[in-house]
């Protein structure tokens, strides 16, 4: 089997942060999608990894709670040979009010190499990864990007359906105002060279979502008709004040995923969702348990693979990076 150097060195990766998909160009995505399926394909042989990250140390900050995402990264980080140190945010100083900035200081003094970030506030880890002299990753931001779950589901996408997925329709469905996985799955999808459609109420469209590079409908019918792919979304109802829908009952009605709801979309189109689900509302349990049809469980399994890809292109050019700081030092 090919070392992840070999598959590094086909497409060569050179940025320093994972922030958002718009700081991608086509290459860069090929490269990390290239490291994540040579994990996926470790992980299915049940290969152990070579600890490309042994002796660096990963930081979890998570400012909000989560299960997949944070033990996603934790598992990938070890798998690598990582020391990793997940922070109870509840039971830090920030709690006691210390100020982001503050904690980037009290970070950045304990030298981590890579530091995976989840905040409320849209920008926290970009303006994070200008206070600190590590690799940060965005693991969620507000409702602005969640970089690492699009990535996962390209390479889930691409696993399913054999390669290249230029061409493919997708829809994403459902609460797309609060979402940062819809805007990153956009960004990356229109790369990639897919026929992305959003469909929602219009209370839960973003007002600028027809310059987004898609198509916008307000009914699942239309919206659904020849989709290769459904990917189906949360409603956030912790980012909404006010009533964007009616009732949750009316809401399934209408956007919900079910059995005659995906008869619209092309014959053996399959189903995705980010997580966590909230069943009866966005999608039926008879469609979410489907291995015929859920992508859901894959999803779950090629996140680690993806984000072993991710630390691992990271911690290979900040290594670069600090050697060449080092070189420019020393000759200056």
């Amino acid at each position: 089997m090919a070392s992840p150097k070999d598959y590094s060195a086909e497409y060569p990766f050179s940025k320093r942060h994972c922030l958002s998909i718009s700081d991608y160009h086509r290459m860069d995505i090929e490269a990390l999608l290239a490291l994540g399926e040579h994990y996926q394909t470790q992980q299915k042989s049940r290969q152990k990894a070579v600890p490309v990250l042994a002796g660096k140390t990963v930081v979890n900050l998570f400012f909000e709670n989560s299960t997949r995402t944070e033990k996603s990264f934790e598992v990938a980080a070890k798998r690598l040979g990582a020391d990793v140190i997940s922070m109870n945010v509840g039971a830090s100083s920030v709690k006691k009010g210390e100020t982001l900035l503050d904690t980037a200081a009290t970070l950045n003094a304990m030298r981590p190499d890579i530091l995976v970030v989840r905040h409320g506030a849209s920008g926290a880890p970009a303006l994070l990864s200008q206070k600190v002299s590590c690799a940060v990753i965005n693991a969620g931001d507000g409702m602005h990007e969640h970089p690492t779950q699009a990535l996962l589901d390209a390479l889930t996408l691409r696993t399913t359906f054999g390669g290249d997925i230029g061409g493919l329709r997708i829809a994403i469905c459902g609460d797309i105002l609060h979402s940062r996985v819809a805007r990153s799955n956009v960004q990356l999808l229109n790369i990639l060279g897919c026929d992305v459609r959003l469909i929602g109420p219009p209370t839960l469209l973003p007002q600028d979502a027809d310059g987004w590079g898609v198509k916008v409908f307000h009914d699942m019918e239309t919206g659904l008709k020849g989709c290769d792919v459904v990917m189906m979304l949360r409603l956030q109802l912790e980012r909404m004040s006010g009533a964007f829908v009616p009732t949750k009952r009316e809401y399934f009605h209408f956007y919900g995923l079910d059995r005659n709801t995906l008869a619209f979309a092309k014959p053996g189109a399959k189903v995705m969702h980010p997580g966590p689900m909230n069943r009866g509302v966005e999608i039926s349990s008879q469609i979410a348990d489907d291995p015929e049809v859920s992508l859901i469980n894959q999803q779950v399994e090629t996140g680690v693979a993806m984000r072993m890809g991710i630390l691992h292109a990271l911690a290979e050019n900040q290594d670069t990076f600090m050697r060449d700081s080092f070189q420019d030092g020393f000759q200056s």
